[in-house]
C-alpha cells in the first residue's frame, strides 16, 4: 500500500522523495517512522488524515501521516 507522508519543522529532512512510502498492509505509524528511520525519541505529534494518532494505529492505502517533533514557543 501507499501511504503520504510529510515530516514537518526539524523531522523535515526525514520526509521521503515525491511524499510516497510504500509499506505493507498491516502498517502502524510505528512501522513507518523506522521505515524512514526517524529517531523515535524525537516523534511527539502524528496525524493521520488529519486527526491525532498514535504509534498502533493502523494505516491503510493513500493515508495521508504528518509527523511533527515537541514544539516550543513563548
Amino acid at each position: 500500500m501507499q501511504v503520504q507522508v510529510r515530516c514537518y519543522a526539524t523531522l523535515s529532512p526525514y520526509s521521503p522523495p515525491e511524499g510516497l512510502v510504500e509499506m505493507a498492509p498491516g502498517s502502524t505509524p510505528r512501522d513507518l517512522i523506522q521505515n524512514l528511520g526517524l529517531p523515535m525519541d524525537e516523534v511527539k505529534i502524528i496525524f493521520v488524515n488529519g486527526k491525532s494518532a498514535d504509534l498502533s494505529t493502523p494505516l491503510g492505502d493513500q493515508d495521508r501521516v504528518g509527523v511533527f517533533p515537541a514544539v516550543g514557543g513563548g
